[in-house]
């Protein structure tokens, strides 16, 4: 009997501080959303009736999807690369991999100004081949935004994806070549489906990160393209709106929530193996 507490011994401090700090505070600050007089879901109905808040929110979810798709696109082959080279070289590339996260956001974001800004790389390389003939609008705009979340949240696809990779026996892809398949076709055919639960939970990081990031959309969205972790924090700091606040965190966690159970359930149709309990 002793024994069997041991294990919920263990655990009791960890859950205690998760229920103190976390649990309690959420709930001490979406409870009152709730209640107005009784119970009552308008400040809910409201966020969603009005044209700029759901815009907002529809912003939030297409950008952190596409950056989503393109880790994805990006780092399944990145990954398999790495899983595949020599492991004198593994370890290099990894680290390679992993500098981005060693560096401060503000200073990845800043950087990012420096390469999309008017007077940037990107627009001066362009206009010395002559490609173009002024200057083109990549900063402040979501594309920008896209391009600073999958440049923040790609070594977390890369990573997780290398794990399973790494499992993965290389004789499988030597048999499916035996049996006629190219190398491009037995990857796809074989090596992606086995590789869908690193896809999944690496798309869950993506995909949470992006959608609550709040550094990277402020300095490279601007005030036109702003997202639900911004629009949180105007209403908070800037507006004094507390309750507002509240709804946008709660809308956030649940957006956050239905799409993990997305792709759990993506994941239960390619292959069972993916599944990801979220």
């Amino acid at each position: 009997m002793t024994q069997r507490r041991i294990p919920y011994l263990i655990l009791a401090p960890g859950l205690i501080l998760l229920i103190l700090f976390l649990v309690l505070p959420l709930i001490s600050i979406i409870f009152p959303t709730f209640f107005n007089g009784g119970i009552t879901f308008s400040n809910y109905t409201a966020f969603f009736l009005d044209e700029y808040n759901f815009g907002i929110l529809w912003r939030t979810i297409k950008v952190s999807l596409m950056a989503t798709l393109i880790c994805v696109v990006v780092g399944v082959p990145t990954a398999y690369y790495i899983s595949q080279s020599p492991k004198k070289w593994r370890g290099l590339l990894m680290s390679i991999t992993l500098f981005p996260l060693l560096t401060n956001s503000v200073v990845r974001s800043f950087a990012w100004i420096t390469i999309l800004g008017q007077d940037g790389i990107v627009n001066h390389a362009l206009l010395t081949i002559g490609l173009i003939s002024k200057p083109l609008t990549l900063l402040y705009t979501e594309f920008a935004i896209i391009i600073g979340s999958v440049y923040l949240f790609l070594p977390l696809m890369v990573i997780t994806l290398v794990g399973i990779l790494e499992n993965i026996d290389s004789e499988i892809m030597e048999a499916a070549e035996t049996l006629g398949a190219n190398r491009l076709i037995a990857f796809v055919k074989v090596i992606l489906p086995l590789s869908v639960p690193g896809i999944i939970v690496g798309s869950i990081l993506v995909f949470t990160g992006s959608m609550t990031a709040y550094t990277t959309p402020q300095l490279l969205g601007g005030n036109r393209n702003i997202m639900l972790a911004t629009f949180l924090y105007q209403n908070a700091t800037a507006l004094g709106n507390w309750q507002g606040a509240s709804v946008i965190a709660l809308i956030m966690i649940v957006a956050t929530l239905i799409v993990m159970k997305l792709f759990n359930l993506i994941a239960g149709r390619l292959d069972k193996r993916g599944e990801v309990n979220a």
